[in-house]
């Protein structure tokens, strides 16, 4: 085998072997979108003690015309105090935080 090819090689097995699954990136940034919910719903149940769930979470990959970039986004459901609500929770990669968003949010009192 020549040089070159030996490099080729090692260039793509270096970078095969860095990259991430998207289910992996999804799973790293989780713990930030729980707390990023969990900081609101907080706020908003007016519940310390509030605990928080994912309900769904998937990576989404957006694009302009100039390039694409993919974001985690996290249903987020929080409780605590008698009371609940769900957040979308977007966090994207390479990014320096999340961003939570109410989902019609009602607060609803649980029994």
């Amino acid at each position: 085998m020549s040089k070159q090819c030996a490099y080729i090689l090692g260039g793509v097995f270096a970078l095969l072997w860095g990259c991430e699954t998207q289910q992996q990136m999804v799973n790293d940034m989780q713990p930030k979108a729980v707390q990023t919910a969990l900081q609101r719903g907080a706020f908003e149940l007016d519940c310390p003690s509030a605990t928080a769930q994912v309900l769904s979470d998937e990576m989404i990959e957006t694009g302009g015309m100039r390039r694409y970039r993919e974001r985690g986004e996290y249903t987020v459901g929080v409780q605590g105090c008698g009371k609940r609500a769900t957040y979308l929770v977007v966090c994207p990669e390479g990014g320096t935080g999340c961003i939570a968003r109410g989902t019609d949010n009602t607060i609803q009192k649980t029994q």
